[in-house]
């Protein structure tokens, strides 16, 4: 198992009253597994994989990640296992807009300090735009891509470190639906071709219906 979680809950404090948005949430997630989380709005989905990607800590629970328990460490080896076993891919693409796509999609690598010359990781992230079909355009700053774009070199970014997951959010939930599905073709290759594990929250049944697995959350539930 490469990715699991184990009775998972989270609440938040809303004044005097207390939410409870995971309630008990189980999840397993196979090595080379396309999994969509779906749901109505404010059931969890996103919450939940924050959790499993290790940004938000949950009220209760356990979760692993290739053997580790991500919760049991401190917050700096919390973020090293994230920069080298996740990869993150949101519905905004939180590109820097100072640097260009293929600086963009080398800066993790950079930050986490790689052993290897400036040159190789760049030819990295190279390869990593050509697959994404930006070779053409990795000179070009963020705010000269289109949206599709900008997409596809987050999605390069998210695979820089060569991750075992990659988690997205909404990956399509800001673009229109040809450059939507474009995007998902790209991500589904990349499962088909490299066995790249993929987590996916989305409201798209088209996407969901892609996936091998579905995952479906009710009122912080699993609903069958």
């Amino acid at each position: 198992m490469i990715l699991s979680g184990h009775n998972i809950h989270k609440r938040y404090k809303q004044g005097t009253s207390e939410l409870h948005i995971l309630k008990g949430i189980d999840i397993d997630i196979q090595e080379g597994d396309v999994a969509a989380i779906v749901g109505p709005s404010g059931a969890g989905k996103s919450t939940l994989l924050h959790i499993l990607g290790g940004l938000d800590k949950p009220a209760d629970g356990q979760v692993t990640l290739d053997g580790k328990d991500v919760y049991s460490l401190n917050d700096a080896e919390r973020a090293r296992l994230r920069n080298t076993k996740i990869g993150f891919v949101f519905q905004f693409y939180h590109l820097l807009p100072e640097l260009n796509a293929l600086e963009n999609v080398v800066l993790p690598a950079m930050i986490l300090n790689r052993s290897g010359s400036t040159a190789a990781l760049e030819a990295r992230g190279a390869e990593l735009l050509d697959k994404v079909g930006l070779k053409s355009r990795m000179t070009h700053r963020s705010s000269e891509l289109s949206g599709g774009e900008q997409q596809r070199v987050a999605i390069a970014r998210a695979l820089i470190n060569s991750p075992k997951v990659v988690l997205c959010d909404e990956p399509t939930g800001n673009l229109d639906s040809k450059s939507g599905d474009a995007i998902i073709d790209i991500l589904l290759n990349l499962n088909k071709m490299e066995r790249q594990t993929l987590v996916m929250v989305t409201h798209d049944e088209k996407v969901a219906r892609k996936s091998h697995k579905i995952i479906q959350i009710v009122d912080g539930k699993l609903s069958s």
